[in-house]
């Protein structure tokens, strides 16, 4: 979670009419009424992010299970998408040669 903390300080918080929800602790172990609340989320899995409006009603489910999820606007959402997709870009590939370069005249003479 501490990533996901350094992220959102990067990025300036607007209110957004949209909240991506992410799953980043386990439901094992939780109480029931954790559980039936990412139930009704639509949180299954861990990582697994789902897109809910902004309503009083969702921020009070939010509230109950936020020690289990992590919670962004649209414009933190699409900038680390956007982070990732720049992370996972295709490189070009590193040439190594291991070619002995030919040996210069003037060294040979030299010899």
């Amino acid at each position: 979670m501490s990533a996901y903390k350094a992220y959102k300080a990067c990025v300036p918080i607007t209110w957004s009419p949209n909240l991506y929800i992410t799953l980043v602790r386990g439901i094992p172990g939780t109480r029931r009424l954790h559980r039936r609340t990412l139930e009704a989320l639509r949180l299954g899995k861990c990582n697994r992010t789902v897109m809910r409006w902004n309503t009083p009603t969702v921020r009070g489910m939010l509230q109950q299970v936020k020690r289990l999820v992590v919670i962004e606007t649209e414009e933190m959402f699409k900038a680390r998408k956007e982070k990732e997709a720049k992370h996972r870009a295709i490189r070009p590939p590193l040439v190594v040669s291991h070619l002995i370069p030919p040996a210069n005249e003037s060294s040979q003479q030299a010899a």
